[in-house]
């Protein structure tokens, strides 16, 4: 079986698209709306680390609002210092890996150097 094709928002981050440009030159990417705000229902803690997925996954949409919604509550419980055994821990790792952001994926993620303010001073 292949492996699944990774989302082209993902492949432009992690610099992919300069890699393999034939693999991402004609792709149809099935748009989806931007991820959006954490849903009415969860507590606090839990749309805390919506946003703290968010922020650290920039290439999640709409259609993986399932799956975000999942791991906040799992996390938030985690967060919270709850005991939340291996079955909730199994489907946390899940989901991460899913949504590409196990420690595998996240070393391949090349983000640009920040600019120091230094640098800016010396012009």
């Amino acid at each position: 079986m292949p492996r699944p094709r990774i989302p082209k928002a993902r492949a432009l981050i992690e610099g992919r698209d300069l890699v393999h440009p034939e693999r991402h030159r004609n792709r149809n990417e099935p748009t989806a709306q931007p991820l959006g705000k954490p849903p009415k229902w969860m507590t606090p803690e839990q749309s805390a680390v919506w946003r703290t997925f968010e922020g650290e996954a920039p290439w999640l949409n709409y259609s993986h609002r399932g799956l975000i919604e999942i791991a906040s509550v799992v996390r938030a419980r985690l967060a919270a210092g709850e005991d939340v055994g291996v079955q909730a821990m199994g489907l946390l790792r899940l989901c991460l890996g899913s949504m590409g952001l196990t420690p595998a994926d996240a070393s391949k993620v090349s983000w640009g150097a920040e600019e120091s303010e230094d640098d800016d001073l010396l012009d």
